[in-house]
């Protein structure tokens, strides 16, 4: 069996990128997993209460899921032309101290979904140099950027168009496929 490790850079309840990501799930081909971790209860960063506390534990269970993934799912959304700040934070929380060693050669896949018309290409650009930096290995077999996600998810955040749903089966499709 092959996991991934899915994680959505949204905290919204019906947010486009975890509705991808939840399809992303659905459409794994078999023998693959896909199991969604969650950033919601990662603090901000702050150095003097990693000196005192150490790891939190949201961040803890987020490294243990990496360690037991083959490869990490990104699905991003773009906020003023960039990155989203708290996706930002998970990863910086994630990759301190021994997590650093848990991003060194893993396979990471990045998409995302956006209102707007040119998807998130430029908060997945931007991704490529924090992954760079991390020592991923960034898969860039296939590129997927949903744009007007608002005509293709519901009220709730679901995948409602076939014609995205069979791109995004294809793209979880190679990037599990890189992976074995």
């Amino acid at each position: 069996m092959t996991t991934i490790l899915g994680l959505s850079g949204s905290l919204r309840r019906a947010s486009f990128n975890s509705g991808l990501l939840r399809a992303a799930r659905e459409v794994a081909p078999d023998g693959v997993e896909i199991v969604i971790g969650s950033i919601a209860e990662v603090p901000l960063y702050d150095g003097d209460a990693e000196a005192a506390s150490g790891t939190p534990p949201a961040v803890q269970r987020l490294n243990e899921q990496l360690a037991q993934a083959d490869g990490l799912l990104m699905v991003t959304p773009e906020y003023n032309n960039g990155i989203p700040g708290v996706f930002k934070n998970a990863i910086d929380w994630m990759s301190r101290g021994e997590g650093l060693k848990l991003f060194r050669g893993k396979p990471v896949a990045v998409t995302g979904a956006s209102p707007g018309s040119f998807g998130t290409i430029l908060s997945q650009t931007h991704w490529l140099q924090v992954l760079r930096t991390l020592n991923t290995r960034q898969w860039h077999e296939g590129r997927l950027m949903v744009s007007r996600a608002g005509d293709l998810f519901d009220a709730d955040g679901n995948l409602t168009d076939d014609k995205t749903r069979q791109r995004l089966a294809e793209f979880v499709a190679g990037f599990a496929a890189s992976l074995r």
